[in-house]
């Protein structure tokens, strides 16, 4: 696989470093890490996030802390974690998994800097004025997952292309899901398939979900990123071999655990590019005047094994593109 990069577009931002900043009467910053995700899953993300944090000159435990909110997948828990660090005076939010927790964190504060990653449009949900001059309190990372969507689509009809009614799992307390949905719907409209939309919040959900898809005759699913859906990623291949169906994730990890393929960004880089910008911002530099930073790759990683389990020869077409190919 190709490490995928991101362009960083901060000008002179990163040269300035003024006083470092902390609370008066700390010996080192706080960084508050709010997370709609589980601390299992999340793991690795938060490793690259402190491998961002240690390029820019921070160790957790020795030059700066971290207070850790997990809504693990409740996202309704996410205002009251956003609160608790206000609260606690933390000197950055870093907000992560979903949007839901950047919105949180947002409405918690508008004079804390906050670093995010999201899958939605910040413009256009308001949390920026612009991606090159944020202006608020807020920059971060975005890729855009609403975007992909389609592209999803087009990924599972090439591969499978006898479908003609594809399911689309999405959780409905996901802020992009209404994006999502229609965005794909209108994709299929374009391509004379049919999409029939599934939704899960809860693990029996996703078991329902998979259940209906034979009364739904549905020859393929896209499983829309999410990041309580996406921490679910033993439960989605099992289901998915278990009914036979071919599946298109968002994640790697996905499809390196058993699934069949994905499309998406390199989440690793993401949470590093967050990790920087939050050590950044304790140095002193200003969120208004970080870029909001976009991937300007993306992974297709397919899985022989799985494809092979399936029954499924896989187009030329597709492995010429593949960034990567489980075998």
């Amino acid at each position: 696989m190709r490490r995928r990069e991101f362009v960083l577009l901060l000008g002179g931002a990163l040269s300035a470093a003024p006083a470092l900043r902390a609370q008066p009467g700390r010996s080192v910053p706080v960084i508050g890490y709010l997370s709609g995700g589980a601390p299992g899953f999340s793991a690795p993300y938060a490793a690259a996030f402190r491998q961002g944090l240690s390029e820019a000159g921070f160790v957790e435990g020795q030059n700066v802390a971290a207070e850790y909110r997990w809504a693990e997948g409740r996202y309704d828990r996410l205002p009251a974690l956003a609160a608790d660090l206000v609260q606690r005076r933390v000197d950055v939010i870093a907000a992560s998994g979903g949007d839901v927790a950047v919105r949180a964190a947002k409405n918690a504060s508008s004079t804390i800097p906050i670093v995010f990653t999201g899958g939605g449009d910040p413009v256009a949900d308001g949390l920026v004025a612009s991606l090159a001059r944020p202006g608020g309190n807020l920059t971060g990372v975005s890729f855009f997952a609403v975007e992909l969507s389609p592209k999803r689509l087009e990924l599972i009809s090439e591969l499978v292309p006898e479908a003609k009614l594809i399911a689309l799992l999405v959780n409905p307390q996901n802020s992009n899901t209404r994006l999502v949905v229609r965005d794909v719907l209108e994709a299929a409209r374009a391509r004379t398939v049919q999409v029939e939309v599934v939704t899960a919040s809860t693990a029996a959900e996703i078991d329902a979900a998979f259940g209906s898809l034979a009364k739904f005759q549905a020859q393929a699913l896209i499983v829309d990123p999410d990041h309580f859906i996406d921490s679910r990623r033993e439960q989605l291949v099992t289901l998915a071999a278990r009914y036979a169906i071919p599946a298109i994730y968002g994640l790697r990890e996905l499809t390196a655990a058993g699934g069949l393929m994905s499309y998406g960004v390199s989440l690793l880089g993401v949470y590093r590019q967050l990790g920087v910008y939050a050590g950044t911002i304790l140095k002193g530099a200003d969120p208004a005047d970080l870029p909001v930073q976009r991937p300007t790759k993306f992974e297709l990683v397919i899985n022989l094994k799985t494809a092979n389990a399936l029954g499924l020869t896989i187009p030329q077409s597709l492995l010429a593109r593949a960034d990567e190919v489980i075998e």
